[in-house]
Order: C-alpha cells, then sequence, then structure tokens
C-alpha cells in the first residue's frame, strides 16, 4: 500500500484552502511582508498558494523552480521576507492540527524552493 500524502492525511483541498485563507490573514497584516499584496489580483493569488500549498503536501499541483522563480523575480524578496513566510506558514499549519513532523517535513519542502523565490540573498 503507498504512503498516504499529507495532502491526503489532512483532507485535502478543503483543508488547504482554510489554510491559505488564515495563512494571507495574517502575512497581510505584516510591515514586512503585507506591502508585497497591495494591488495584487489576491483571489487569483490565493487560487495559485492555494495549489502550492497542495503541491508541498504530495498533493496533485505542482510549480517547477524556473516557474517560481518567473513568479517572484520582480518582487525582489529577501531571506528575512521568505523566513517571515516560513514561519506564518509553520503557525498556521500548527493551527491546523498538523503534527510537528509534519510541519517540519513541509518547513523542508518549501525551504528546497528558497533559491527559486528568493531574488534577493541579502538581509
Amino acid at each position: 500500500m503507498a504512503k498516504q500524502s499529507l495532502f491526503e492525511k489532512y483532507g485535502g483541498f478543503s483543508t488547504v484552502s482554510k489554510i491559505v485563507l488564515d495563512f494571507y490573514d495574517v502575512l497581510l497584516d505584516s510591515d514586512d511582508v503585507g506591502p508585497f499584496f497591495d494591488d495584487i489580483d489576491m483571489a487569483r493569488l490565493i487560487d495559485h498558494q492555494t495549489k502550492f500549498i497542495a503541491s508541498l503536501l504530495g498533493g496533485p499541483a505542482s510549480y517547477t523552480d524556473e516557474q517560481l522563480h518567473r513568479l517572484h523575480e520582480r518582487l525582489n524578496l529577501e531571506n528575512s521576507h521568505f523566513d517571515e513566510v516560513v514561519e506564518t506558514l509553520s503557525d498556521t499549519l500548527k493551527k491546523h492540527s498538523f503534527s510537528a513532523d509534519d510541519v517540519a517535513a513541509v518547513r523542508d519542502a518549501l525551504e528546497q524552493r528558497r533559491s527559486a523565490i528568493v531574488s534577493n540573498n541579502v538581509d
């Protein structure tokens, strides 16, 4: 029997959608990261982020490093921005009853994509 993905374990897109909404409730209030979302079509972004987080959980969607780079390069994101996003996502997953090991697995999956997302490696 194949190992169950975190996406399946935690309820699929229904749960991921709730996670993404809670995630943005926090990020939009951030003084450091919030301004990146000014003048952004949030409905479209939430759709993309839902697919991206689903992919981090082993779900059906996927993004290549090239796609992630293209989507983020104009933002000039720094490591500190990425770190805040990782922490916010981790806290949100804990709020949705993810185990510590599963949160760590998602953090690792996101960390593997840092170089594709962060374009300005200074803090």
